[in-house]
């Protein structure tokens, strides 16, 4: 479920602010990474008054559509940028450092920390005001990218906001061990999983090879550095200190993060708004039967649209 990467300059990509023109425009755009750029993808709404949004993804090797070689063909941030896009809203979805677009940016792409992404999100930030002249920047947060906007929204300037979808309102670690129990086959690991999870969550490195097998991809010890580094991290809190306005959108049938998380972030902060999409999965797709199996297809359809409401309600939000 994870997949990263060490400090980070913000800069801004040169350029005058973008012009306005009709109709949405998809253009490349940089911002400043470690050791080489970072990669990311503007595509602009109708009008350079319009809010601007980063799409900041979710954990593991998810690229800037929101795809995976882990078995995700969704193209759920694709699909957002160009639903937003015709709402006049223009959006930047990126590639992780050390990934993809923005491979060059870092060697080693598990080499990293929340403190990272927070710097990268950063220099996302202020290379966006640079090239578009916008005052502030929404950040719209994904699963994992949920708990990285949350951790940006404490020191990142010039935000207008925050949109959380799909975001935990727990600890990571407290999240892996639902995520474990919804496996009845997973009874024989919970033992040693739980273990490893409180070792990491007191911050202490784990034996990976001590751990059952099934166990040793996820406390792989090239990413326990960045597991340290979110499990300390109660979304809740966060949730709570962040001074800007907040959007929490939850699917209801989404398997991974459940609408107790979401009611759980609203709960830490009474002035977020919440939004609950009934049908909707983990990558946005509205599932129509209850199965697995129903739900897991949607993740390998990129052709079948986003939730009903998902982009409509984010633009609402944005604009008010």
């Amino acid at each position: 479920m994870i997949k990263r990467a060490v400090t980070v300059a913000c800069a801004a990509l040169l350029g005058a602010p973008l012009q306005a023109e009709s109709g949405p425009v998809e253009v490349p755009i940089e911002a400043a990474g470690p050791q080489g750029p970072l990669s990311g993808t503007m595509l602009r709404g109708s009008s350079a008054q319009e809010p601007i949004a980063l799409i900041i993804p979710g954990s593991g090797p998810t690229d800037k559509d929101g795809n995976s070689p882990l078995g995700v063909r969704a193209a759920s941030y694709r699909l957002l940028a160009q639903g937003l896009a015709a709402e006049g809203i223009t959006t930047v979805r990126i590639d992780k450092r050390g990934m993809f677009g923005s491979a060059g940016a870092v060697p080693d792409a598990n080499a990293v920390t929340m403190a990272d992404y927070v710097a990268d999100t950063a220099a996302w930030v202020k290379s966006v005001r640079a090239k578009t002249g916008a005052p502030c920047v929404w950040l719209i947060g994904h699963s994992e990218g949920g708990l990285v906007a949350l951790a940006a929204a404490q020191e990142v300037e010039n935000l207008c906001g925050v949109v959380l979808i799909a975001a935990a309102g727990r600890p990571l670690g407290d999240l892996i061990k639902s995520q474990l129990r919804a496996n009845p086959a997973n009874v024989p690991l919970l033992q040693a999983a739980d273990a490893a999870i409180d070792e990491l969550s007191a911050g202490r490195r784990v034996d990976a090879s001590a751990l059952p097998q099934p166990l040793a991809p996820l406390f792989n010890p090239a990413v326990q550095g960045f597991l340290i580094s979110t499990f300390s991290l109660d979304p809740a809190d966060l949730v709570a200190t962040a001074r800007l306005p907040i959007l929490i959108v939850q699917g209801g049938k989404d398997m991974q993060v459940s609408v107790a998380d979401a009611e759980r972030l609203k709960a830490g902060n009474p002035g977020a708004m919440l939004i609950i999409l009934p049908n909707a999965n983990h990558v946005l797709k509205d599932v129509a039967g209850n199965s697995p199996s129903d739900n897991m297809a949607a993740y390998q359809a990129p052709d079948l649209p986003l939730s009903e409401g998902l982009v409509s309600g984010i633009a609402a939000f944005v604009r008010d």
